[in-house]
């Protein structure tokens, strides 16, 4: 490492719906097949909310599961940072439900609407509140029901996404395990690639609903040719700022959007599939809970040990973008 952590990951936790949509369900949806899907984008299946299912519920579980991992009850949390662009509602945030239902009473909470990078917008701001002595322990949170934003007469964007949520506490580092470094950025100019442009104070609910523009819209070329270039600068960047290569790096967890994506960004990293973490098949894309929901996969199955160096990245809507260095 390059520099001694302020912080550290204590615990992990994931949490997901009950149903589980394949691509064969799909084929009875829409004009689509699942050779077609698994083609273009590697994902066979993904977890989809019922009607009674909150953005708030799941990120609580996860949470939950995050807190009991790290071993820490919930009012001793200082912070609550939930990344969602699918909340419960327009406001209050969501991460105040999530607060009620942990019994978090002592903790601030607040949301990013970062997109697909959220979380690594919410790890930067967790490392940076207990560095400067603000916090002692913040819940990380990305959590997400995209299916609820979803056209399911559009094929293009209907098989890509799925509902889960990601949680992940952090803490002061024991001065050897830790955040190494963590690197967010957006570019405003592209926010028409990928949004929902209706239902905020530009186009109104009621003009929104009549013009089908409460849907998520994305133009998935122009999508895929800038995720590639952000991602990989984000990886190359965090790595040479800390005078890394990927021959340092034991595991990289990129956001699970897309096996195309994934494979371009560890080409360019220069690290080979076995050391690329992917659970894309699963899930989908699942935004802001892609890569929290991997983290605790990898830890689970041994994918991540102690010592490990893990290389988190992202790209969202914003556009945003980032990564993390973590010394497990």
């Amino acid at each position: 490492m390059s520099k001694k952590p302020n912080s550290m990951i204590l615990g992990t936790g994931r949490a997901v719906p009950k149903r589980v949509l394949t691509n064969f369900d799909l084929e009875k949806m829409v004009d689509t097949t699942d050779e077609w899907i698994k083609e273009r984008t590697g994902i066979e299946r993904r977890y989809i909310a019922d009607e009674k299912d909150t953005t708030s519920a799941l990120c609580a579980d996860a949470g939950r599961a995050a807190l009991q991992a790290a071993q820490l009850p919930a009012e001793k949390v200082d912070a609550i940072i939930l990344g969602t662009v699918t909340g419960d509602v327009t406001f209050p945030a969501t991460a105040c439900y999530v607060q009620e239902m942990l019994g978090a009473e002592n903790a601030a909470a607040f949301d990013i609407a970062a997109a697909c990078t959220g979380f690594l917008y919410g790890l930067m701001m967790a490392d940076s509140l207990i560095a400067s002595g603000k916090a002692q322990h913040v819940l990380v949170i990305g959590g997400e029901i995209l299916t609820r934003i979803t056209d399911w007469t559009d094929r293009a964007t209907c098989v890509l996404f799925g509902d889960a949520a990601g949680a992940a506490v952090v803490g002061p580092s024991d001065g050897k395990r830790g955040i190494i470094d963590t690197f967010i950025k957006s570019d405003g100019r592209l926010t028409h690639l990928l949004c929902m442009p209706g239902g905020g104070t530009k186009v109104p609910p009621d003009v929104a609903l009549a013009e089908k523009m409460m849907f998520l819209r994305m133009e998935g070329r122009e999508v895929f040719k800038y995720a590639v270039t952000a991602m990989g600068d984000a990886a190359e960047h965090i790595l040479a700022k800390n005078n890394l290569t990927g021959d340092d790096v034991d595991l990289l967890i990129p956001h699970q959007a897309n096996m195309r994506i994934i494979n371009a960004t560890a080409k360019r990293v220069g690290l080979p599939l076995e050391k690329v973490y992917i659970n894309v098949q699963d899930y989908g894309n699942t935004s802001a809970a892609s890569i929290p929901i991997a983290m605790n996969e990898a830890l689970e199955k041994g994918r991540l040990k102690s010592g490990d160096c893990c290389l988190m990245v992202a790209f969202g809507g914003g556009f945003t973008w980032g990564s993390a260095l973590v010394q497990f």
